[in-house]
């Protein structure tokens, strides 16, 4: 490791250097204002550790268990889409390092690989994302999946149409790369990136190819027509009862719909803002932790804006099971490829087990409450 690259936020940094600014922007930003997106990770100083002492915590165990299986960690790899606008066969990468992390990825409808080659190419346990698509292709995929023993389907419903994304507007970001002077200036001057770019080709939206000759616009098109606003809690229900494995709710906020989506058959439910790139100026996942956690006995998963190992010891000390990882590990992706995403996830490890011997807990199974204060009480959502 590079001394040079000690958290996430120095991988961010690489990453910027690395990519066009069209990509990184992709990668980066947020919705509208971009308040939420900042919201989420300043969000974390409002609870504070409460350590306790004389604990012996000469030995420590951050590994946990979900659905039955022992993980090396508490935390999974999200679901992202275009990842091979980052580094080549980035999907591929994400599954592999997971697997010989011993950590759950979750492979995105919007993926650049297809669902049957990540499962051919990659031995880990995998979960499949599926966004709120129209019935017929949101069928076909939860048989392609399952065909594949893909092992949990996870469905994101807080897509039901695009978020407003200014700085991809700005951009003109769209697959293809239009091949504007700014965008050909901006690629020559990040040669690496742009001989990966051309020696692997133009990405596919590669779940959503209708014929070998389908253009990756025309995919785009009509990925964008697919997605399902009237998708309702009758439509979970129909997806339910399609998939008889593990199935989880992304995209919640409300513990009301998290209580909810388990009572139709959810096996548990992933609270979580889209890491701010849908909606502007909501609630922190984190704001409505608790409370889900006492409405429900299931598992409760959440994301958006962990950079750090003490962000996920917070998280589940107020009762997460588990912590979704998205830009995080992409930066380390667009960093430096396989080794920055291992590199990242080493790095999380290391400080939560260290976060652990600071706060006086051998185990992350024995993270309660009274770990943190709530420094802004008057402000939790009930």
């Amino acid at each position: 490791m590079s001394n040079k690259l000690l958290n996430v936020a120095d991988y961010r940094t690489l990453a910027k250097k690395k990519l066009p600014k069209i990509i990184f922007d992709y990668l980066e930003g947020g919705a509208e204002d971009e308040k939420g997106l900042r919201y989420n990770q300043q969000i974390f100083d409002r609870w504070r550790f409460i350590p306790h002492r004389l604990i012996d915590v000469s030995k420590r165990d951050i590994s946990c268990t979900l659905f039955n299986k022992v993980w090396s960690a508490p935390f999974a790899i999200a679901p992202t889409g275009l990842n091979a606008t980052f580094r080549p066969n980035g999907d591929l990468i994400l599954a592999r390092v997971a697997a010989k992390e011993n950590i759950p990825f979750i492979l995105s409808s919007a993926a650049n690989m297809t669902i049957e080659d990540v499962a051919r190419q990659c031995d880990g346990e995998k979960w499949f994302q599926l966004y709120v698509v129209c019935p017929e292709l949101a069928e076909q995929m939860v048989k392609r999946a399952l065909a594949s023993d893909y092992t949990t389907l996870v469905i994101t419903v807080d897509v039901t149409v695009n978020g407003y994304r200014e700085r991809d507007i700005r951009n003109q970001f769209c697959l293809p790369l239009r091949y504007r002077p700014a965008v050909l200036l901006d690629g020559c001057l990040h040669p690496s990136w742009l001989l990966r770019f051309l020696c692997n080709g133009m990405p596919q939206l590669a779940n959503f190819v209708m014929t070998e000759n389908i253009g990756v616009d025309v995919q785009v098109a009509v990925m964008s027509r697919q997605m399902d606003a009237s998708f309702n809690w009758q439509s979970l229900e129909q997806l339910r009862a399609l998939w008889p494995h593990k199935l989880l709710v992304k995209g919640l906020v409300r513990p009301e719909d998290a209580k909810k989506c388990i009572e139709l058959g959810a096996d548990g439910v992933i609270l979580s803002n889209h890491g701010g790139r849908q909606l502007d100026g909501t609630l922190s996942p984190m704001e409505t932790l608790s409370a889900t956690v006492q409405a429900m006995y299931q598992p409760v998963l959440i994301d958006s804006g962990f950079r750090r190992g003490s962000d996920i010891v917070k998280a589940l000390a107020l009762g997460a099971n588990m912590v979704l990882l998205g830009r995080a590990v992409l930066y380390g992706l667009a960093a430096t490829g396989e080794q920055g995403v291992s590199e990242v996830i080493r790095l999380l490890k290391e400080d939560i087990e260290r976060t652990l011997a600071h706060i006086g807990s051998p185990s992350i199974r024995g993270l309660t409450p009274d770990f943190v204060h709530n420094c802004w009480q008057f402000a939790t959502v009930k």
